[in-house]
């Protein structure tokens, strides 16, 4: 007897997934790779591949040949393909890669995949987000290469990166269009390019795009509305000079100008009072190309409670830390330096409060002793008087100062051309604040299960493509995550058994990563007697059968993993 194992996991809930969204289909229509190619279609040479990556969180190319071969059954019959592990090896993969990296072919199958989803899922697409991430490695930089220095949202401003832009579909945060550039790019000019392909893309005007504050630039915001569409972005301090921000306060502060409270339900379903504003309209224009575009912009003035608490948090321990270090200048003790002079002290005052970002809120007043003292003789030196100066300094906290600074704290002004009667002012912040949609994604991207950080490749091309590749991944498990939301939303249920070591608490709003980490430890078993051939798959629980139920997929997907499979091998050429 022999018996041999393959594990199953969640290999056929992504392989379904996929042929849902039909990209083997889409990728072998609009990449075509050289005529020898033979054996498996590029489609599902990178259908399985990104199945392995998802599967296992593992973006490498040469672990991927020993994967396929230890699921050669598991992948046959659920993909329904000849698989021979050797079709994916590295450098056929790289052959992938090399073919994801054309632009103009990507953005056709880019816009197909999306219209697809859009069509199968029954989604209405209306409004966007758009924004940016970095991603560093230990690559070498060349003076017109992908990999260059930048701005790091890594917090790894020593090592070189790449910036990816995104544009993500609410409410699921599925991509929409994935643009790579170049680590040093700065951001604004990167979002009218997305915004355009989004709409070649879904054929639609009259949508929302979300962004942050590098999107409010004036000639960002007069693309938008020429061309039929809408944006809510905050104005950052370029956009909206002090004087500006301090006119549209003033009368709040006054009691001039009455706010209206903004309340969203919490985790617990609570209401509560999130922020309140007001808004101003104003004309915009704008001139570009001889062409002038004139507008009606509202201004919605808002102050964000939870900010401002945590802003007055942050200022009094600034300036608690700055009071506690000018006080240091005034210890005079062996091993500290001193200083001797008015100017020394105010220079190294200065330079603390600079630190702590304190300016204009302390009183600093420096003070000089002058005191003689008698200095006693000393073998052959005699008895002597010196002159001895003793500078201290004084710190107090400008409470009026201060007060001032805390009206101002919590506040920011958004920009929209979208009309009051369907977004008023307390849907459009609710809206904002749902940045964590896209904040999401990039998490997925560049941690567990894409992981394209660390990236293994050198080659701009190759990166390229891989991310692109990897954005389709993405879309795979939003997909699975709202397709199984909205299900339990239509069934007014939750979902159990889900949470390690508390199998009985539920959820309405199960994780992508939740619901295929269900799958793992099934396990396809081969028991060979003499000639008889006999298969077990570990049985389906209750919650697993569940999943497969809200996504739409049969349970066979598992079971025929036991039963005989008539296939049929076609064109086994050696590649």
């Amino acid at each position: 007897m022999t018996v041999t194992t393959e594990l199953i996991d969640d290999i056929p809930v992504l392989l379904a997934q996929a042929l849902k969204m039909d990209v083997p289909k889409l990728f072998d229509k609009h990449f075509c790779v050289h005529g020898n190619w033979a054996g498996t279609s590029p489609g599902w040479t990178v259908t399985i591949w990104l199945t392995h990556i998802m599967s296992e969180g593992d973006h490498r190319l040469n672990q991927v040949e020993p994967w396929v071969a230890q699921r050669e059954r598991v992948l046959q019959i659920s993909s329904g393909q000849a698989i021979r592990s050797l079709e994916w090896s590295d450098d056929r993969l790289g052959i992938m890669l090399d073919a994801l990296s054309d632009a103009e072919k990507w953005q056709l199958f880019e816009r197909e995949l999306n219209q697809r989803s859009v069509r199968v899922y029954q989604l209405r697409p209306q409004r966007v987000r758009v924004d940016s991430t970095t991603t560093s490695g230990y690559w070498t930089v060349t003076e017109d290469g992908l990999f260059q220095f930048g701005h790091s949202k890594d917090h790894r401003p020593d090592l070189p990166q790449l910036k990816v832009m995104l544009s993500a579909l609410d409410p699921l945060g599925m991509p929409l269009v994935t643009q790579i550039v170049s680590g040093e790019s700065a951001d604004d000019p990167l979002y009218i390019p997305a915004i355009q392909q989004v709409s070649h893309s879904l054929h639609e005007h009259g949508m929302l795009y979300v962004g942050d504050c590098k999107m409010a630039a004036l000639r960002t915001r007069a693309f938008v509305q020429a061309q039929n569409d809408y944006y809510l972005c905050p104005l950052s301090e370029t956009q909206l000079p002090d004087a500006v921000l301090e006119a549209y306060l003033r009368p709040v502060w006054q009691g001039e100008q009455r706010t209206t409270a903004i309340y969203r339900n919490n985790a617990a379903g609570e209401r509560e009072e999130l922020a309140e504003g007001y808004e101003q309209s104003m004309s915009v224009t704008h001139e570009e190309h001889g062409k002038t575009i004139n507008w009606e912009e509202r201004r919605l003035i808002v102050r964000s409670l939870q900010y401002a608490q945590a802003a007055q948090k942050a200022l009094d321990t600034r300036l608690a830390k700055a009071q506690a270090e000018l006080q240091q200048l005034n210890e005079h003790k062996q091993g500290k330096r001193s200083h001797s002079t008015r100017e020394a002290l105010q220079i190294a005052a200065d330079a603390i409060v600079k630190r702590w970002r304190v300016a204009g809120l302390l009183t600093l007043v420096v003070h000089e002793q002058v005191s003689e003292r008698v200095v006693r003789a000393y073998k052959d030196r005699a008895t002597r008087s010196e002159i001895e100066r003793v500078v201290t300094i004084q710190v107090d906290v400008d409470k009026q100062a201060v007060q001032e600074a805390q009206r101002w704290l919590g506040w920011r002004v958004y920009a929209t051309n979208h009309p009051q009667e369907t977004l008023p002012l307390d849907q459009a912040i609710l809206a904002y604040r749902e940045e964590f949609l896209i904040e999401q994604g990039f998490g997925r991207l560049k941690g567990h299960p894409l992981s394209v950080t660390p990236m293994y490749l050198q080659s701009d091309i190759r990166a390229t493509g891989l991310i692109r590749l990897l954005s389709i991944g993405l879309r795979m498990l939003t997909l699975l995550e709202y397709s199984v939301r909205q299900h339990l939303s239509e069934q007014k249920g939750k979902l159990a058994g889900l949470y390690a070591g508390n199998p009985k608490r539920a959820t309405d709003h199960p994780s992508a990563e939740m619901l295929l980490n269900a799958f793992k430890h099934v396990v396809l078993s081969v028991i060979t007697i003499g000639e008889k051939t006999y298969r077990h798959v570990t049985s389906l629980s209750n919650v697993q059968t569940q999943i497969l139920l809200l996504l739409g997929f049969p349970v066979e997907i598992y079971t025929q993993l036991a039963s005989e499979f008539p296939l049929t091998v076609v064109n086994l050429t050696e590649p």
